[in-house]
């Protein structure tokens, strides 16, 4: 009998682990979910830092932030190289995963500055300094979908830089960020850059879709509203597969592939269920489809290894169920796209929180040590 996971891999699914750390790393339990969950990859974002380096019982920080403070570094410098350290140690866990791939999976991120979200230039210039600085060619670059965003993502693409774009809440920006990546492809490519070298995930935002929504189903509180709670999270997120289906299809995409270039596949990311009420596998389980990447925090990857049933493709099938979703929720009275306004506005500044919050500790860690 095969495992959940196994069955999500064989249904096109990649896996990948929404969580970092040192101690992950050198413990072997990284590669212990490689083979044991079938994990392919890793996301980060400034939140997973922040509890990794500040978690008081994990000591494996310390002898660096000792030479770093007695080099002078600012906090600044000292996330960067923690952080970069970590990335690139974690790439090579995952090299073998990459080449048995063909180069698609074994990817792990890192974001850039959370400051940067709406400054276009400097996302571009952290963009390359992470891409030199790792140096590995399974790294993916985490530039938010913001419209400061988008421009910095068609010229990373452009300069070869292989990208995660985070921060994905709506159908309108998805098409804005699918336009960048290929802009950015031809850019490349009138560059004389190899196109094959160049991966790029999408990473869709799917429980905090719910969250927002069916707070403001729940204010409503008639019997039509209440019969919506739970929905709108999985229909956008279907929808979206149905737009990277028809985005790749187009004669531009396909000029693109054919010279080499690779689809920039969707990323199921904020899979974690909020909502006691739904199901804890809700989010793996209905949006299995080809060529998906699902990146899952632990305790949703043991759920699902534990009792999730994977029923095969859960979302091409429900196109149609997922634009009845969306006549439901207009005729409520939601307005989905202040939803994914708030939901952007609000996930870029909690980024920027835990950043800061981040700086914060490690200047006192160092402070501490001068």
């Amino acid at each position: 009998m095969s495992t959940p996971t196994e069955q999500l891999a064989a249904a096109g699914v990649s896996i990948w682990l929404d969580d970092l750390s040192r101690t992950r790393i050198s413990s072997g339990n990284i590669a212990d979910l490689i083979s044991s969950r079938n994990i392919v990859g890793v996301t980060t974002n400034p939140t997973i830092f922040a509890n990794a380096i500040t978690d008081k019982n994990d000591t494996s920080y310390d002898a660096q932030v000792t030479e770093l403070a007695a080099s002078g570094a600012s906090a600044e410098e000292a996330v960067f190289a923690a952080t970069t350290q970590d990335v690139a140690a974690a790439l090579d866990v995952f090299r073998p995963v990459w080449e048995a791939t063909n180069h698609v999976d074994g990817r792990v991120s890192i974001e850039v500055s959370p400051d940067l979200a709406h400054d276009t230039d400097g996302t571009v210039a952290q963009a390359k300094e992470l891409w030199a600085k790792i140096d590995r060619p399974n790294l993916l670059v985490k530039i938010p979908a913001t419209k400061a965003g988008l421009p910095a993502i068609a010229e990373a693409i452009g300069a070869g830089i292989s990208v995660n774009v985070t921060l994905i809440f709506s159908l309108e920006r998805y098409a804005d960020v699918i336009d960048a990546y290929l802009t950015g492809l031809e850019t490349a490519k009138a560059a004389g850059i190899d196109l094959s070298t160049i991966h790029s995930v999408a990473s869709f935002f799917v429980s905090r879709v719910d969250s927002e929504t069916d707070k403001r189903l729940a204010a409503i509180g008639s019997e039509e509203a209440t019969a919506l709670k739970g929905k709108a999270g999985l229909a956008n997120a279907r929808l979206a597969y149905e737009l990277y289906e028809q985005s790749f299809a187009t004669d531009r995409a396909k000029a693109l592939l054919e010279s080499g270039a690779n689809k920039q596949r969707a990323l199921w990311a904020s899979t974690g269920v909020k909502d006691p009420a739904l199901p804890d596998t809700l989010y793996v389980t209905e949006l299995v489809a080809p060529d998906v990447v699902n990146t899952m925090p632990e305790k949703t990857l043991e759920a699902t290894f534990d009792h999730g049933v994977v029923t095969g493709d859960t979302i091409t099938g429900g196109y149609e169920e997922a634009r009845s979703v969306f006549a439901g929720l207009a005729e409520v009275g939601i307005d989905f796209a202040d939803v994914t306004q708030v939901l952007e506005e609000e996930g870029v500044a909690k980024f920027i929180d835990s950043w800061h919050d981040l700086l914060t500790q490690v200047a006192e860690g160092l402070e501490s040590q001068r």
